[in-house]
């Protein structure tokens, strides 16, 4: 099969440069799409049935209204029927990704008594019931290292804190390490270990030195093992998180170097416990990574890279066939020093790439504002009022160094280079379901604002042609939130059109023009320039592939309509809608130009 596509790729390429190509910025040739084997397969999961009963409801497992944005951010929750209700609406608009926000690493010290302070000096109630055989957790494992040694020491403590529970593949070395019963809603997972994160497998305590003491306060039982349950319900797969690194001090963006060794044991030893228990599953889509970067030609040199790298050696000894999913930022402002081109963001693509992570996720930040949404020829224009708070009253030419399309378009040429180079990854779109500011704070804390569908489409139009996948932070609260939420304008508008790209591309002997999109069958592609217009029906005068190809994002067609390019002058801007019977167009509308 893999020659056979290599064929079908030459063909598409000798196709394409036959033809003068419509450009969408410009640039004098768009991304080549590339020829990598995606990871994971686009392919589906399937539930396991139509409907189950529990006791948290009836639910369904059909998908009812599948979006253009495929995947969700969801967070931690104590109540067990939430998620279930969260997946059934997620699978609902299409989704078959969850990604879970985590928790993270943290240094801490103790008192006297050995019980683990907060960071303002308080006994941390969350650790206080660490306790074995009236001692505290820090002064037993203390005790039970001098009896291995009378020079062996605790030099560093480190907390975990998580809903998840684990099995015996946490451990290395037991009875020094072992579980702890924190009574109905607790086990603690108490983890001696070098300092360097070289994780002796001896076992040898003998030595007299100093060590690491990590208490992982668990759940009783495990969540993740019911969000996979849940997975396979539902037919979603599940990116769970790994520990979040602790931060710098100094610089709160960057990891702090000297935990790094602990924090690679750390999740050596979830792996290897999530290898045991989980390496079959198929709803284990792979592991995320939530310490979040800004994309630059600097990244190179932050810190936080070697954990990429790191974690990612240990997935593929302990998840092989397991990505790895990190979600970097943009910022694209011209007023602030650390606003990047697209060219400098493409190069931090390339520096992440080289860690071996598997799936990179730009956050799009049209929802912090950071990143505009606009073509090339409305860069005179006044930015989207609600991009205000964070830029101004000003023009986007004024506001950023380049559009969210001008930032895809750069990341998927250096894609491209990167699976040239031997590098199998693949690019999502992360666009964010909110606002800088409204009247309706979606968020638990902070002031981000309630968006709506027709932002999103717009957000997905100017991704959507560069990427393998679109995903969003988040399902709750964004996608729920004010009314109508957004989740219930897609149920009543997901079958509106939106078109991503559009090429001329000739089919003997006709020349014409190639949309692809979302929602295009029985569409009417509509044409307009200064000269004219013309309305052009799929179904009567052109063709459609409702499968085209696997590198695009699940639900991507492909339209191709006969045009006659010579009617519009060389150079000009003309706007492509997509319409559909029911009266349902593009919120969106291609802005693209011929080369000459």
């Amino acid at each position: 099969m893999r020659w056979l596509f290599v064929l079908l790729g030459a063909a598409i390429l000798a196709a394409v440069a036959a033809v003068v190509i419509v450009l969408p910025a410009g640039h004098e040739e768009p991304a080549p799409i590339p020829q990598a084997d995606p990871a994971p397969s686009r392919s589906a999961l399937k539930p396991k049935v139509d409907e189950f009963t529990d006791p948290c409801g009836t639910f369904e497992t059909r998908e009812k209204a599948p979006y253009a944005v495929s995947g969700y951010w969801i967070t931690p929750t104590s109540n067990p029927c939430t998620w279930r209700h969260q997946l059934q609406e997620i699978h609902n608009v299409g989704g078959d990704t969850v990604i879970r926000i985590g928790y993270g690493l943290q240094f801490r010290t103790v008192d006297r008594r050995g019980r683990v302070k907060t960071r303002d000096g308080a006994v941390d109630p969350l650790y206080k019931g660490c306790v074995e055989d009236g001692l505290s957790c820090y002064k037993a494992a203390e005790r039970d290292l001098k009896e291995a040694h009378p020079d062996n020491r605790i030099g560093r403590v480190y907390v975990y804190r998580t809903d998840e529970s684990f099995g015996d593949g946490i451990f290395r070395c037991t009875p020094m390490e072992r579980a702890v019963d924190g009574g109905k809603k607790r086990t603690y997972f108490r983890l001696i270990a070098p300092p360097d994160g070289s994780d002796d497998p001896t076992c040898d305590f003998t030595k007299g030195t100093s060590y690491d003491l990590i208490l992982i306060a668990g759940g009783a039982d495990d969540s993740l093992t019911k969000l996979l349950d849940l997975g396979d319900q539902f037919g979603v797969r599940v990116f769970p998180a790994l520990p979040l690194a602790p931060r710098d001090p100094a610089s709160p963006i960057r990891a702090n170097r000297k935990h790094i060794g602990t924090l690679t044991t750390v999740t050596r030893r979830i792996l290897q416990d999530y290898g045991r228990r989980f390496a079959g599953r198929e709803s284990l889509g792979g592991v995320y990574q939530p310490f979040e970067v800004q994309m630059s030609d600097t990244l190179a040199a932050n810190p936080t890279l070697e954990v990429y790298a790191d974690q990612h050696r240990i997935v593929a000894q302990e998840l092989p066939g397991k990505p790895i999913l990190i979600s970097p930022y943009l910022d694209g402002r011209k007023r602030v020093a650390f606003g990047q081109t697209p060219e400098q963001v493409a190069e931090g693509f390339k520096a992440l790439a080289r860690t071996g992570v598997g799936i990179i996720a730009p956050q799009d930040s049209r929802g912090t504002g950071k990143v505009g949404l606009y073509w090339p020829d409305e860069r005179g224009d006044e930015v989207d009022e609600r991009l205000r708070p964070v830029v101004g009253e000003t023009t986007y030419k004024t506001a950023y160094h380049g559009s969210t399309r001008d930032y895809y378009r750069a990341m998927a040429v250096a894609r491209d280079e990167m699976i040239q180079a031997g590098h199998d990854v693949q690019l999502w779109a992360n666009v964010e379901a909110f606002e800088p500011s409204g009247d309706e704070p979606c968020a638990r804390q902070g002031t981000r604002g309630k968006t709506d569908k027709k932002r999103l489409d717009q957000a997905v139009t100017m991704a959507g042609r560069y990427v393998q996948k679109i995903v969003s932070y988040m399902w709750s609260d964004f996608m729920t939130c004010g009314s109508p939420s957004v989740e219930s304008e897609i149920l009543r508008d997901w079958q509106r059109p939106i078109a991503v790209d559009a090429i001329r591309r000739a089919r003997a002997p006709q020349d014409g023009l190639e949309v692809r999109g979302y929602n295009l069958k029985d569409g009417t592609v509509t044409v307009s320039w200064s000269g004219g217009a013309v309305d052009l029906v799929v179904s009567e005068v052109g063709w459609l592939d409702e499968d085209p190809l696997e590198e695009l994002p699940q639900h991507m067609q492909t339209a191709w309509v006969p045009f006659d390019w010579s009617q519009v002058p060389a150079g000009e801007w003309i706007r492509i809608h997509v319409k559909l019977p029911t009266g349902q167009s593009t919120h969106e509308p291609l802005h693209v130009r011929i080369d000459t």
